[in-house]
């Protein structure tokens, strides 16, 4: 089959422009954000509680995201999600601009900027199967991640040098327009009411219903019932569950060490520029995996795509014992290629194996569990790097994240889940284009 083919259909690339855009904004927002603080401040715990408050308030809201993605039309949080956004970046980069923010101010924006973008997050996970058929979706996944990366590797090192050459407000303006022009081709997306039909996939476990195609179940009376049938969903598959406990600690041990710590050190040792280097090789990586996943065919594709992540710990390992540039840049590399096999193997093994109309519930689950612990990380790494040295705290990061790695292997059902490989059927693409 052609890694081409989820391109054929409009509302795939409508949603995949949209995202894109909105990736090279993003990619200015980490880079931007904490050099504001570093510049008001110089404070390694204060651009913690920033940049946790966000993630905080993200994770708080996610489960009520995900019941809103399965009760109201995805498209439109999408849309109205990002004008939202659009709204909360341009408020801080005037603050920033101006000089007149404070720790307190960004801390209040970065929380509601999180909650918008909670509201759309699993939306715009679980509208895949509403557009592309499932047996093209590996490819769709793979060309999503692909264009974000590709958005993420140009903006990186741009961002870099804008921060350095002017102002960290003027990285934020830019995330903020991309947000009005990503909502703006979200709302021309029009998707079909149910998930688009396929055949039934050969491979699923148990009583798990026919991915791909809405199952029916009777009218919800409230939210409560929905989250509950959404938990059903989650804690009644182990491979599930597990995997999202061990990337409870590795994104925290992740997050800390690159988005908190990582700034401090670059500051001190190869410079802003240099970093936002490290940061596109890293998303180079990942532009580089996205490819060798579009093509790769294997039953045991969750098994393969978590033991990737080992490599997670390659850049975070340099960062707290030897701070070089390019061995910096081949270490986020290799992280980047390998845990984009990770990213891709887990979308497609969740909308193969997940009910279709369940799935941003269980999406907005596998999210909170995920990331819980990153603010938990973000706030904690300060602190902890202050009274046992900063290099200490990088490779103890390190160490955890391989052994959450060799948890997630231990389980069976990771190391033994099947994937379906269907045949491609041409009449299928064909009529989801039509």
């Amino acid at each position: 089959m052609s890694a081409l083919a989820p391109l054929r259909i409009p509302a795939f690339r409508l949603l995949l422009g949209g995202r894109t855009i909105n990736a090279l904004g993003n990619s200015f927002a980490p880079i931007a954000l904490a050099f504001a603080v570093l510049d008001l401040t110089g404070s390694a715990t204060d651009l913690g509680l920033v940049v946790g408050a966000r993630t905080l308030i993200n994770v708080l809201f996610l489960l009520f995201g995900g019941v809103l993605a399965d009760r109201l039309p995805k498209h439109l949080l999408m849309v109205w999600a990002s004008l939202a956004a659009f709204v909360t970046q341009a408020i801080v980069a005037t603050l920033v601009l101006t000089g007149t923010a404070t720790i307190p101010a960004l801390i209040v924006i970065s929380a509601i900027n999180g909650m918008v973008g909670a509201l759309a997050l699993p939306a715009s996970s679980a509208i895949v199967p509403q557009i592309v058929p499932a047996e093209i979706r590996q490819q769709a996944n793979a060309l999503n991640r692909l264009a974000l990366n590709t958005a993420s590797v140009l903006g990186a090192p741009l961002a870099g040098v804008v921060v350095a050459a002017t102002n960290p407000g003027w990285g934020i303006a830019v995330d903020s327009a991309t947000f009005l022009v990503s909502g703006l081709l979200f709302a021309f997306l029009r998707v079909a009411p149910k998930p688009v039909a396929t055949t039934p996939a050969p491979g699923v476990i148990g009583d798990e219903q026919t991915p791909g195609v809405a199952s029916v179940e009777p009218s919800r009376p409230n939210v409560f019932a929905d989250l509950r049938t959404g938990w059903s969903e989650f804690r009644s598959r182990t491979w599930l569950w597990v995997v999202v406990a061990g990337f409870c600690v590795i994104n925290a041990s992740w997050s800390g060490s690159l988005f908190v710590l990582g700034p401090v050190v670059a500051d001190e040792t190869i410079g802003r520029r240099a970093w936002g280097l490290v940061l596109a090789a890293e998303t180079l990586g990942m532009i580089v995996g996205a490819l060798i996943a579009m093509r790769l065919r294997m039953r045991r594709l969750l098994f393969f795509g978590t033991f990737s992540t080992f490599f997670m710990a390659l850049p975070v390992l340099i960062l707290g014992t030897y701070v070089h540039l390019w061995l910096l840049i081949v270490g986020a590399l290799i992280a980047g290629l390998m845990v984009e096999q990770f990213g891709i193997a887990w979308e497609t093994t969740m909308q193969e194996h997940i009910p279709a109309d369940k799935l941003a519930r269980v999406y907005s689950y596998d999210m909170v569990g995920s990331f819980l612990a990153i603010p938990v990380g973000q706030v904690a790494v300060g602190p902890i790097s202050h009274a046992v040295g900063v290099e200490a705290t990088l490779v103890g990061a390190a160490v955890l994240m391989t052994l959450a790695v060799v948890g997630m292997l231990s389980s069976r059902d990771v190391r033994t889940l099947p994937h379906a490989l269907p045949e491609p059927e041409p009449s299928t693409v064909k009529q989801s284009v039509a």
